[in-house]
């Protein structure tokens, strides 16, 4: 078993490593051999963009995992936690930085809708 301090960084780490996989712009190129983006004008004239799963077999199985955050969140726990067991040298550092970002990320979050 690990530690309380452990289990929230790995907890932070994860969620920010997560967030980072499916949603943020600067891993778009990850994201795009797997998806395609879509534009629909509603009956309104507002816009809703959304992503279309390219390929089939692996491919798609990829896009799809990158399409839901629940499934990134497991994986991305899987990684995290492996590495931190087996390499904890090298999963420290990351662990920390990713822990802190998904600090920061919850609070940003927070003092947005506090403001808007």
């Amino acid at each position: 078993m690990i530690g309380w301090i452990d289990f929230i960084l790995l907890f932070l780490a994860s969620f920010r490593l997560t967030r980072l996989l499916v949603y943020d712009k600067i891993t778009a190129f990850i994201r795009r051999p797997f998806h395609k983006e879509a534009e629909e004008v509603l009956p309104d004239g507002s816009t809703l963009s959304y992503i279309e799963i390219k390929g089939e077999g692996l491919q798609k199985w990829i896009g799809e995992l990158l399409s839901c955050y629940w499934c990134t969140g497991i994986w991305s726990s899987a990684f995290l936690y492996i590495i931190f067991i087996n390499m904890p040298n090298l999963a420290s550092p990351l662990i920390l930085i990713l822990a802190i970002a998904g600090c920061a990320a919850i609070l940003e979050s927070i003092i947005e809708k506090l403001i808007f």
